[in-house]
């Protein structure tokens, strides 16, 4: 019986101990709000979309795919957050003349309404409010070297606002695609936020660096029909690494339902979405997205994107 006890108490340490390890690792990183995804599309497929990446939220999970787009593209996206936060962001790709390649702007922002400053001793408030948000501005430059291999990169600097406190960073994100071969099967790296520390009142807390690879496939096409399997992994550094899969089916390129399953995460599970597609003058299209996010205990998140591309 001892030796029995012996032998569990042996297996449970190491998973103790990584269960430790993990926890310390919550909450030690700033900049989170740069953790949450841009796009209903790619939201809808659960967040699987480094190896998708062929619309302007391409700045976002792999820069490398903004030399994809053929066209130039305005982009808008909104998220109705958690809490009464909102989350907005805005992408404008295009080309210059004398520069291989694609560029591309964008710029992202969280924010909520006014907050009354409460105390203990006026905890109905004192008549003043708070302000708090993040705002982030970004370039990117990607390029196809090859019919098959593309990388990105972008530069970003963002803010975050506290009452009367602010602090500031400069973060980078790279990128690389490359098509296979092999039918429609294509590979995506991105590596996310390497930057800066964001320091408030001489604290300095680091940026939420994360690694993503994935890959994706046309499971099906024909002249009407097209079904894109997606699966994504990434490495965030203060939680476990995680998973995310997703499923769109498209038809005659005007109308698009999607679905997507996350793993591991700590609210995010499952995501719904669809999507329409119109031609809206000559050599210019329009998209519009929705998606729906659950968020397990807590209210569902929703997202819509608008493109226009010409």
């Amino acid at each position: 019986m001892k030796w029995t006890w012996l032998v569990c108490a042996l297996a449970v340490i190491p998973a103790a101990s990584q269960a430790a390890q993990e926890f310390e690792k919550v909450g030690t990183i700033g900049g989170q709000f740069l953790k949450i995804g841009v796009g209903a599309r790619a939201q809808a497929l659960g967040g699987a979309f480094v190896s998708v990446a062929d619309d302007a939220s391409a700045i976002y999970w792999n820069p490398a795919g903004v030399a994809r787009i053929s066209k130039s593209v305005v982009n808008i996206n909104h998220t109705a957050w958690l809490a009464d936060v909102n989350f907005t962001q805005a992408a404008y790709v295009f080309e210059v003349g004398f520069v291989p390649g694609k560029l591309a702007l964008n710029a992202r922002s969280l924010y909520m309404d006014s907050q009354p400053i409460r105390t203990v001793f006026r905890p109905e408030g004192t008549g003043q409010s708070f302000d708090a948000g993040d705002v982030a501005f970004g370039l990117t430059y990607a390029r196809s070297f090859t019919d098959k291999f593309s990388a990105g990169v972008s530069g970003n600097y963002l803010q975050s606002t506290l009452y009367t406190y602010s602090a500031s960073a400069f973060t980078f994100d790279f990128g690389t695609l490359y098509d296979t071969g092999y039918r429609s099967l294509r590979i995506g790296m991105a590596i996310q936020n390497i930057g800066s520390d964001m320091v408030f009142k001489d604290d300095p807390v680091k940026m939420p660096t994360v690694f993503r690879v994935g890959m994706s496939m046309n499971l099906y096409e024909s002249d009407s029909h097209i079904l894109l399997s997606a699966a994504d992994f990434s490495h965030p550094p203060d939680n476990n690494e995680r998973a995310s899969w997703g499923l769109e089916y498209g038809f005659k390129e005007f109308f698009y339902a999607r679905g997507g399953y996350q793993f591991r995460y700590d609210l995010e599970t499952y995501s719904a979405g669809i999507g329409f597609k119109v031609a809206t003058g000559f050599n210019s299209e329009a998209r519009i997205d929705y998606a729906y996010t659950d968020m397990g205990d807590l209210p569902g998140v929703h997202r819509i994107s608008a493109d226009f591309r010409f």
